[in-house]
């Protein structure tokens, strides 16, 4: 039996417990998997964490370094997000240039990152019209079981959250292992993502559930109230009603999500 059919009947399966009322693993509808969350273990990136959302298993790196700014932003410096899906993580995954998938993965991150203003990008300016820090986060999936936007923004901000600012010579080069403090965050954006299934929605899909969903909605939401990103996957369709549905409970798992943030 081929790998496609096999993940045919188990698509097949999940249809059929959602429609009866319940998922696979025994999860409420609303309800994330189990987090796990481990900081600073990256010891040459300015900061890091690696999140496991069930068997979604990512870590994210970030590295500072000061650059030219862009003619049009003589005073702002910037943010960088890549995302590597390793062949490790899945059958699914191939060596080689960026997918759509990756390049999807880093643009909703970067995103929600960016649009919630987290960051005063003219903090990040050290001499008008020459250096400014460029933030580059660095997204790697370990291991994929569904979710990984929710999982990639994450890690991000919990690396973010631990990124320290490294300290720089009078002729703006970086002094290995020393710092000025850490890097500020105005507030924390988190992404949230639901999976339509027939005619129900499911928070935090795993790899099964989001074979047989037929759309997917995600929404960055910060923890003072506000939405940053958008992004619907897949050709099946939200009602405005499902869709105002789930950004009110958005906001809701963002807050319960910030308890496990640290």
């Amino acid at each position: 039996m081929s790998g496609s059919t096999i993940w045919d009947l188990r698509a097949e399966k999940v249809v059929s417990e959602i429609r009866a009322g319940k998922r696979s693993d025994g999860r409420a509808f609303d309800q994330y998997r189990n987090i796990e969350l481990e900081t600073n273990m990256i010891e040459s990136a300015e900061g890091s964490a690696r999140v496991k959302f069930g068997q979604t298993d990512v870590i994210v790196g970030v590295k500072m370094f000061p650059e030219t700014p862009y003619p049009d932003m003589p005073d702002e410096g910037s943010i960088s997000v890549n995302c590597e899906l390793l062949p490790m993580a899945s059958t699914d995954y191939e060596s080689g240039p960026p997918s759509e998938s990756s390049i999807e993965l880093a643009r909703v991150v970067d995103r929600g990152i960016r649009e919630s203003q987290c960051m005063d990008f003219k903090e990040f300016c050290i001499v008008e019209g020459e250096k400014v820090w460029v933030v580059y986060i660095e997204i790697n999936v370990l291991n994929y079981d569904g979710n990984l936007f929710d999982a990639a923004s994450f890690a991000a901000m919990a690396a973010l959250k631990h990124t320290k600012v490294p300290k720089l010579d009078d002729e703006y080069q970086i002094v290995k292992g020393e710092f000025e403090g850490t890097l500020k965050l105005a507030r924390t954006s988190l992404m949230t993502t639901y999976a339509k299934i027939g005619n129900s929605i499911i928070v935090d899909p795993d790899e099964a559930e989001e074979k047989a969903m037929s759309a997917r909605f995600s929404i960055a939401t910060t923890n003072d109230g506000y939405i940053s990103a958008f992004q619907k996957g897949l050709s099946g369709s939200f009602t405005v009603d499902e869709i105002n549905k789930c950004v009110d409970d958005a906001f809701k798992h963002t807050s319960a999500l910030m308890k496990h943030l640290r």
